[in-house]
């Protein structure tokens, strides 16, 4: 059963990889998984236990609302030109400085594509027009399209907070520093890179491709408003405690109200795109959870969990390793990390006493490494959407990116596990 197993997994990454349907093909490999293993019962349990999942369903749900209505309302936009127009005026720190912007924008905005959308369409167009290289400018926002796993709204961190028995802000806290100082290195990384390739600067744009950025009219009050909720969850949290506790679907409902007032947009169409967003995160979002709670049970119950377990005892720098560079890996080849991480948290994490390690430490360098994999990948939803805005190959970013995301991995890994 686990050579059957064995040959099931790799079967269903290859499916991923070829852009196959994950949720479909997660499902069906836990089915037939639970199927070999005499139990399919449990598969499709575990798969609708997840739609009623009360510490995950409301957070994403709520996330995906609120961000839909920032774009709706312009809100995210405002918030993207007021930083770049900051980082306009330092010219020396521009690479390192649109990283790093990218990646805490991506905190407030926690879905890749949606980040790259909202980010890329100000951030390169300004990175161009200051003289970087198209190339480089897409790679810059590209490479920070990981700080969505210090979002509170991220389905791994409430999945690992879940297992932990703890909250999601004290997950986050466990290992921000970490990740906020291979972020920087990432960063500095990818500047060199721009140093020696000569794309730091000197590229000449036509004058007419800088005008939307040149004539964008800045409501301060506007770019304020996506980073509401997060001020919200960080003064509410154990570690600051400023205000009364405030859990991740009130703050998001707290800023779509908020954003409500302050824009006054047309409140029958803000409302359809709240819900949009909510049905949107359930629908892909949870749908994905459940269909990678069915696979990785499947996985249990045709024994290729119990085995990882037991190779894993055996040693702690295997864990470490595979806890790391199995998503990255499986999100650089597919474009999306999301299924092994999904996987790895479902099956092994649980587990993680065994290895040495700590619930959250494990965990969450499995969904590190998944969002690090995909900042490399040509096949990235986001990256294509930045490739598009720059006019570029794809490809023009994995190899600007491979080399400053297999270091912040690595980084992770060491100051974590």
């Amino acid at each position: 059963m686990i050579i059957a197993g064995v040959v099931l997994i790799v079967l269903t990454f290859a499916a991923i990889v070829k852009n196959y349907e994950t949720r479909l093909v997660l499902f069906i490999s836990g089915i037939i998984m639970c199927f070999i293993g005499g139990d399919v019962g449990a598969g499709i349990t575990s798969f609708i236990n997840e739609f009623t999942n009360a510490g995950l369903v409301p957070t994403i749900c709520t996330v995906l609302g609120f961000s839909y209505v920032m774009e709706y309302t312009t809100c995210s936009k405002h918030m993207v030109y007021l930083i770049s127009s900051i980082l306009k005026k330092c010219k020396v720190i521009m690479i390192p400085g649109a990283v790093l912007v990218t990646f805490f924008i991506n905190i407030a905005l926690p879905s890749a594509a949606g980040c790259a959308a909202a980010v890329g369409v100000l951030l390169i167009p300004s990175l161009i027009y200051s003289g970087v290289h198209p190339a480089m400018a897409a790679s810059a926002v590209f490479l920070g399209t990981w700080g969505s796993v210090m979002s509170p709204g991220l389905m791994f961190n409430p999945q690992v907070a879940q297992l932990a028995g703890t909250d999601v802000m004290t997950v986050i806290g466990r290992f921000s520093l970490q990740v906020i100082i291979a972020a920087i290195a990432a960063a500095i990384i990818l500047a060199i890179i721009a140093v020696v390739k000569k794309e730091n600067s000197g590229y000449i744009i036509n004058a007419a491709e800088a005008k939307e950025v040149e004539e964008f009219h800045l409501n301060y009050l506007y770019a304020i408003i996506p980073i509401l909720p997060l001020v919200l969850l960080i003064i509410s949290s154990k570690q600051l405690h400023l205000i009364p506790y405030i859990s991740v679907p009130v703050a998001m409902i707290i800023g779509t109200a908020i954003g409500f007032v302050v824009t006054r947009p047309n409140v029958k169409q803000a409302t359809k795109q709240f819900f949009k967003g909510m049905g949107d995160g359930m629908g892909d979002v949870v749908g994905l959870i459940a269909a990678a709670a069915c696979f990785t049970t499947g996985m249990t119950v045709i024994g290729i969990t119990g085995a990882l377990i037991d190779v894993m005892k055996n040693s702690q720098q295997i864990a470490q390793i595979v806890s790391a560079f199995g998503p990255f890996l499986i999100g650089a080849l597919s474009g999306s990390g999301n299924a092994a991480a999904l996987a790895f948290n479902g099956a092994i994490t649980p587990h993680a006493a065994d290895f040495g390690y700590g619930i959250i430490e494990l965990g969450s360098m499995a969904q590190i490494g998944a969002g690090l994999g995909r900042c490399m990948s040509p096949v990235a939803g986001a990256g294509i959407i930045i490739a598009k805005m720059a006019n570029i190959n794809p490809l023009e970013l994995t190899k600007r990116n491979t080399i400053p995301t297999i270091a912040a991995t690595i980084i992770v890994m060491l100051l974590l596990l």
